[in-house]
């Protein structure tokens, strides 16, 4: 099912998710950056707002005279922080004054919630996350909870971002799957804008019939496609899939991880803006008054040296080595474990990293790089 939105009738879909009981989240701008959260209405939607990035840059720039709420590419939020949240308590013990211990978890049941301006690379990363955390011999109960609670509104991409390369990890720019409706946002010359709906389950056919807006017309669907096609244009090859995975195994030696070790802060902003990284570590906390335990799960980077550490020290204690298990992980030993890869080509890690380390980059040079004595392990 295809049909077309005015601006009345996007604020009218918003409107009806939440007398659905949907929790609304999308897109809006704060501390100077587009980030995800909960949406009061269409006007939190961040009209009029372009970014720019980089290697290590990040800027928003208005343009107060666009109509367009979605002219923006991917921010330093993923929808990961709402399914797999960055910390999260597992239980919570309290003692009440005569000792009785009581013992309380996480609501077995999220709210709805309805996600809008999810691109092709986050719905991607999802869909790695659903075979890692819900796929998994021992699936995660939360995780799978709030997936299922999700009603999925895409937004297909218009511009690439400075540091996308989707295309060329096989995930965008256009989202064909994973959605129950995705919109493509039409800007026409006279200035007027719209979006083409596509549904992509029954429950998002069955959102936009109610909605009684107009069925998309051949000319809406050509329009629609030409911002597919002129948005993959835009797409310059930065990740060459062939190989890959072949090429890092060769590399494990590489005097190349040297060079990282000298440039990379291993701040762990690269995992934490990753839409895909799912590492954690469990911390027990008990109160100075001993009333109250809590056992909390909370993200972990393989950047920390702890992260590594058994009892003869850490394994990967150098920066090098951290670097070098991260990007091996992420782009071959992924394919291993889970049967894709890792990276999705949102380039967040690239924009996001204090330094201007591009994955991208790195990955050409060791493609580059020649075979030379190297030390039998990288310290």
């Amino acid at each position: 099912m295809e049909a077309m939105l005015d601006i009345d009738g996007l604020a009218g879909l918003i409107d009806a998710l939440k007398r659905d009981g949907y929790d609304v989240l999308g897109p809006t701008v704060r501390g100077g950056a587009i980030v995800y959260d909960h949406l009061s209405g269409i006007d939190a939607l961040p009209q009029g707002w372009r970014d720019e990035q980089a290697p290590g840059h990040y800027r928003l720039h208005p343009q107060p005279d666009d109509p367009r709420r979605f002219d923006h590419t991917v921010g330093p939020h993923g929808w990961k922080r709402f399914l797999h949240p960055a910390s999260e308590s597992q239980v919570r013990v309290t003692r009440s004054a005569d000792g009785v211990l009581r013992f309380e978890s996480a609501p077995a049941t999220p709210a709805p919630t309805a996600l809008i301006g999810a691109r092709a690379c986050e719905l991607a990363a999802m869909a790695v996350q659903d075979r890692v955390l819900a796929g998994a011999a021992q699936p995660d109960r939360a995780f799978e909870a709030r997936r299922a609670a999700l009603f999925i509104i895409a937004v297909q991409c218009g511009r690439a971002g400075g540091t996308c390369f989707c295309a060329d990890m096989g995930t965008g720019p256009r989202a064909e799957t994973g959605y129950d409706l995705a919109l493509t946002e039409i800007l026409e010359p006279g200035g007027a804008i719209g979006w083409h709906v596509e549904s992509g389950s029954p429950r998002g056919a069955a959102v936009l019939s109610r909605l009684g807006v107009a069925a998309a017309q051949p000319v809406d669907r050509a329009a629609a496609e030409r911002v597919w096609a002129g948005t993959r244009a835009q797409l310059a090859v930065r990740m060459p899939a062939a190989g890959l995975r072949e090429l890092l195994y060769r590399k494990l030696e590489d005097p190349h991880w040297d060079s990282l070790a000298s440039r990379c802060l291993a701040c762990g902003n690269c995992t934490a803006v990753c839409p895909t990284c799912y590492c954690t570590r469990v911390v027990d906390a008990v109160a100075l008054d001993g009333w109250i335990a809590e056992r909390t799960q909370e993200w972990e980077s393989c950047f920390n040296p702890e992260f590594s550490h058994l009892p003869g020290g850490s394994v990967r204690g150098g920066i090098g080595a951290r670097y070098r298990q991260w990007i091996t992980h992420k782009l071959a030993s992924w394919h291993d474990q889970f049967g894709s890869s890792g990276c999705v080509g949102c380039g967040r890690c690239i924009s996001w990293c204090p330094v201007g380390i591009d994955i991208t980059a790195e990955v050409a040079a060791l493609r580059a790089s020649t075979p030379q004595d190297v030390p039998e392990r990288l310290e």
